[in-house]
């Protein structure tokens, strides 16, 4: 999957370049990283808006996930893309959007903790299969 992505870039410097960057701003802490799951990495952008979603990046590639909610409850989740980056796509998209699913009031928790409160959240490596 990992040259499917990086490959089928149209501009194959620059989204290493983005992935490279985005790396290094999950680890200095600018973009919140909220959960790991075997190769998936899940964050949230410092200065982001509404409605809640969060960012998934794997294997070069990154899509973004808005939790769309109506009494408390996950009615919906919307797949975009990034601008500029290639996406998630088949298997890993559905990986994504199952983990989201699965973990979804985890997800609001932290975005309520660190948008609204905040304060800072602490990532999770979840090292169980779904």
């Amino acid at each position: 999957m990992l040259l499917k992505c990086i490959f089928s870039h149209k501009n194959l410097h620059n989204s290493k370049k983005s992935t490279n960057f985005a790396v290094a701003m999950l680890k200095n802490s600018i973009m919140p990283k909220i959960f790991e799951y075997f190769g998936f990495v899940f964050f949230f952008y410092s200065n982001e808006h509404e409605p809640i979603h969060v960012h998934v990046l794997h294997n070069g590639c990154q899509s973004i996930f808005e939790l769309i909610m109506m009494n408390g409850e996950l009615v919906e989740i919307r797949v975009r893309e990034k601008a500029g980056e290639e996406p998630l796509l088949g298997k890993d998209k559905k990986v994504a959007e199952a983990f989201i699913r699965k973990y979804s009031k985890n997800i609001i928790a932290k975005w309520v903790r660190f948008f609204v409160m905040k304060q800072a959240v602490k990532s999770t490596n979840i090292k169980v299969k779904l």
